[in-house]
């Protein structure tokens, strides 16, 4: 029990300041970047839609629950299929409280990795599906009367407004929401990260069967089945390696974990077809382990 407090107290010590900034950071862009913006650069195929999806995605301080609807509205409003894929993979996989606590716990070789690595899939994942197949749904829209912008019928439509208390906006989506959205996935973390480095029949598991090829294995298969969001999955992560996996194996776990949920599965499937769902999980599983396999040599180094 001692041995858990005191791996628990390292972790909360080293990830809730990482957290509590992170959370600010995305109340900034939250508040600042407009959906509009981001939904006029994605109607289009190509590398530059693909690209511009695959980095608004990595910066939006959303999980792959919250990036779902997101997703489908920019479907909605004409974003291609490519890009549509782009967003779903880089936007859950990183944010800029996973970004920091990944600093912290695992260090700065790793936290570049791990960000240019969602970059690298998500482009790659939306330059594919700009290949596949795929007749997209045909939906009504309206001109809307107030700014006379196009909206799909039946749907909602925001109106620019005045930034009048941007401050308190920021600070109840930081400190509200955001805890709120994943707060206590992230105590969960902290939580099964402490007994995986306190608790000895689990880190001789670890060590004597998740130090190879099987720990790759392993985190393929619990990343897809097990949504983590990305920064709840970084103490994890650190856990699993202090006790015998080896850091490629966590890259995986950290790359596949976020963006595979039962919800994306699901309305994958409805809005795109089984097709195009096999082939999302097959890019997911192909460029995860691809870059974990990269990072354990460079690592091995």
């Amino acid at each position: 029990m001692h041995n858990f407090l005191a791996a628990l107290s390292h972790y909360c010590v080293e990830v809730i300041p990482a957290v509590l900034i992170g959370f600010l950071l995305s109340g900034m862009i939250h508040e600042f970047i407009p959906t509009s913006w981001v939904d006029r650069y994605l109607g289009k195929k190509g590398i530059w839609p693909v690209l511009s999806a695959t980095v608004i995605g990595a910066f939006l301080p959303i999980c792959c629950w919250g990036s779902l609807p997101v997703a489908l509205s920019l479907y909605k409003k004409g974003a291609k299929l490519g890009p549509v894929l782009a967003f779903l993979i880089a936007t859950p996989a990183t944010s800029a409280s996973a970004l920091l606590v990944t600093y912290r716990l695992l260090g700065v070789n790793f936290m570049l990795y791990t960000f240019f690595g969602v970059i690298l899939m998500g482009v790659m994942a939306g330059l594919v599906g700009n290949q596949l197949k795929f007749t997209p749904k045909i939906f009504e829209k309206e001109t809307c009367p107030h700014c006379n912008e196009q909206t799909i019928l039946g749907e909602p439509h925001k109106h620019s407004r005045k930034i009048s208390g941007a401050v308190l906006d920021i600070l109840k989506y930081a400190f509200w929401d955001m805890p709120k959205e994943m707060g206590v996935e992230i105590l969960v973390g902290l939580v099964l990260s402490a007994l995986v480095v306190s608790i000895t029949p689990i880190g001789f598991f670890i060590k004597h069967y998740l130090a190879g090829w099987t720990g790759y294995a392993f985190s393929i298969v619990f990343g897809l089945l097990m949504y983590i969001c990305s920064t709840a999955s970084v103490p994890l992560v650190d856990a699993f390696i202090k006790q015998g996996m080896s850091s490629g194996a966590g890259m995986v776990l950290l790359l596949a974990g976020p963006v595979t949920s039962y919800g994306t599965i699901l309305v994958l499937r409805k809005e795109f077809g089984s097709k195009i769902l096999l082939a999302y999980l097959a890019l997911v599983i192909v460029l995860s382990l691809g870059l974990g396999i990269g990072y354990g040599i460079t690592a091995a180094r």
